[in-house]
């Protein structure tokens, strides 16, 4: 997906590695690993602010629950501006 990012007033178009998007809200990665690592939710985090998007889901397949053990769900300050 090209996604164009302002980094300090200069506009790049810059190409992300992004599994879902979710009506233009919600960013969603996907996985199949043994652990969830760290660097997975940094790499979500990252793409959340880049792309001014507040949640993100991080889904590991490599589970026996996703319900349970496979997702993680994050937001970062954005979404404390959204409407209830």
């Amino acid at each position: 997906m090209i996604v164009p990012i302002n980094y300090k007033g200069l506009l790049l178009d810059a190409e992300l590695k992004l599994d879902l998007l979710v009506e233009d809200i919600v960013i969603v990665e996907l996985k199949a690993v043994e652990k969830i690592n760290p660097l997975y939710l940094a790499q979500l985090f990252s793409y959340m602010r880049l792309m001014d998007k507040p949640k993100g889901i991080l889904i590991n397949f490599c589970c026996d629950n996703i319900f349970r053990e496979g997702q993680r769900t994050v937001v970062n300050e954005i979404y404390s501006y959204l409407p209830n």
